[in-house]
């Protein structure tokens, strides 16, 4: 049995006539007719009743034709994912980005990828840097957006770029109209901070934490308003939370959109001002090496605002 007698006894069923079919795979009827018959011996079933103008098929070949059709679309995809491998940047690639990121890189990043591989789609999963993490180790992405710290085992970081963070704070907060903000006096606000599980309320903590060790804070403030802060599902929630005065936040700067003016005064940090640094993670053997170097250049390609910048290309290690 062969699958070119496979593909004959299909063509047949579908033309009900031996010439027709035979056309349709190029090949004279006699080769068709005799690659059928031999086929009906070799199984020891009759798959057609050949009329005088007409050809019909049995109840025993509806059943094998059937299953003949399965074979030849699986031999299908075999060929399409074997096409894929030589050409990594063909097909879907799976890739995770955290919550915190995805808004505001995904709208530059999307075109930016599609001009480099336009037959590579994005099929994206947003959501939390642990979540992705366990995503990654079970092949469920391909790779993944995250800031650091991401130290996994079996996962590899390339760094893309650093990110300055900014002060967000309502519009009739003293605040509003200065040119810089030293990250010391965040401790005497109240800060709004996102929810447990987003990697960025971690970050604004650290931040915090490094202030509580701080020399110049009094032993009174060693306990500082981030104690009683209130909490966002999300850097958007946030905003509006802030606007209406509730508290202060802290933001990454490609989070401030055109419109924040109207609602909120930003503010940046004193120098040296804190960053968080954005890295793209994948699996050690991850075969398609050339489509993670598209994703890399197409980040480096989309222009992102709010004072990002790019790190310097490190080389991607040999498998």
């Amino acid at each position: 049995m062969t699958l070119t007698e496979l593909r004959y006894i299909v063509a047949v069923a579908r033309e009900r006539h031996f010439g027709r079919a035979a056309a349709g795979c190029f090949v004279s009827q006699p080769t068709l007719s005799i690659a059928v018959r031999k086929l009906e011996e070799e199984l020891g079933v009759t798959l057609f009743e050949r009329g005088s103008n007409e050809v019909s098929v049995t109840d025993t070949g509806e059943r094998i034709i059937e299953q003949a059709q399965r074979v030849l679309d699986e031999v299908a995809v075999i060929k399409t994912l074997a096409c894929e491998l030589k050409n990594e940047l063909v097909g879907p690639f799976r890739l995770g980005i955290i919550f915190t990121i995805g808004p505001y890189l995904l709208p530059a990043l999307i075109p930016a990828l599609r001009q480099l591989a336009p037959d590579m789609p994005l099929y994206l999963e947003e959501n939390y840097t642990a979540r992705l993490a366990d995503m990654l180790k079970r092949s469920e992405v391909d790779a993944a957006i995250v800031a650091e710290p991401f130290d996994e085992p079996g996962i590899v970081t390339y760094p893309l770029y650093d990110e300055p963070f900014v002060v967000a704070v309502p519009k009739t907060h003293p605040w509003a109209t200065r040119k810089s903000v030293s990250s010391a006096e965040l401790a005497n606000e109240s800060v709004l901070l996102l929810t447990q599980g987003n990697c960025f309320r971690d970050q604004v903590l650290a931040l915090c934490d490094r202030l509580q060790a701080g020399p110049t804070l009094p032993a009174a403030n060693t306990t500082h308003a981030l104690a009683r802060t209130l909490q966002g599902s999300s850097l958007t929630t946030i905003r509006h939370m802030v606007a209406s005065g509730v508290g202060i936040t802290v933001m990454p700067a490609t989070s401030v959109g055109p419109g924040d003016d109207a609602l909120l005064g930003i503010v940046p940090f004193s120098p040296p001002a804190p960053t968080r640094r954005v890295v793209l993670a994948c699996r050690k053997q991850f075969y398609r090496r050339s489509a993670i170097e598209a994703l890399r250049q197409a980040i480096r390609n989309s222009a992102l605002p709010g004072g990002v910048i790019p790190v310097a290309e490190s080389t991607m290690p040999a498998q």
